[in-house]
């Protein structure tokens, strides 16, 4: 996936994301809009996202790294 795909998911990400919004939930969202993306890249644009939009919005930041820690964490264990 490149970047441009990486940044598109991203976007996604920061206007889809709530607080209470589980990662299965955010990632079924996601798909919806970007059908070929896999976890792992919705992990990577959400880690881009957050360095791209913490001082915007660092509510939506702390809500996305929650869900990348978490999908992170989830695969290397």
């Amino acid at each position: 996936m490149d970047a441009s795909q990486l940044q598109a998911i991203g976007d996604t990400l920061m206007r889809l994301v709530t607080p209470d919004m589980t990662p299965k939930e955010l990632v079924k969202a996601v798909r919806k809009q970007h059908p070929d993306a896999r976890k792992k890249d919705i992990a990577r644009a959400a880690f881009h996202a957050i360095i791209a939009n913490a001082d915007e919005d660092p509510g939506k930041s702390r809500n996305l790294q929650a869900f990348a820690l978490a999908e992170r964490t989830q695969r290397s264990g």
